[in-house]
């Protein structure tokens, strides 16, 4: 099983509404590690890595998001390379 690193961005009614939070909780509980943080334009940015089918299943989520989020857009970028911390941290 190979695993995989995507930095996110994603956007529309995303701050303010627990999104960092919410994210770390459904890291947690897919196995991911990596980390989320707010942007000065009002979008959160995380790096997610792990299983395949763990990082898709997460992809998909964001689109979701936790009660009072409205997202807009959610565009990921493979990072392959990127140096992921261990477990998920809020950052930012």
């Amino acid at each position: 099983m190979s695993n995989r690193i995507y930095k996110v961005q994603i956007t529309g009614r995303v701050q303010g509404v627990s999104f960092r939070f919410w994210t770390r909780e459904e890291a947690v509980r897919l196995g991911l590690g990596g980390w989320v943080r707010n942007e000065p334009d009002g979008s959160v940015t995380a790096l997610i890595s792990g299983p395949d089918g763990a990082v898709s299943m997460m992809l998909e989520r964001f689109w979701q998001g936790p009660a009072g989020a409205v997202v807009a857009d959610v565009r990921a970028q493979a990072a392959d390379g990127t140096a992921v911390p261990t477990g998920f941290s809020i950052t930012g």
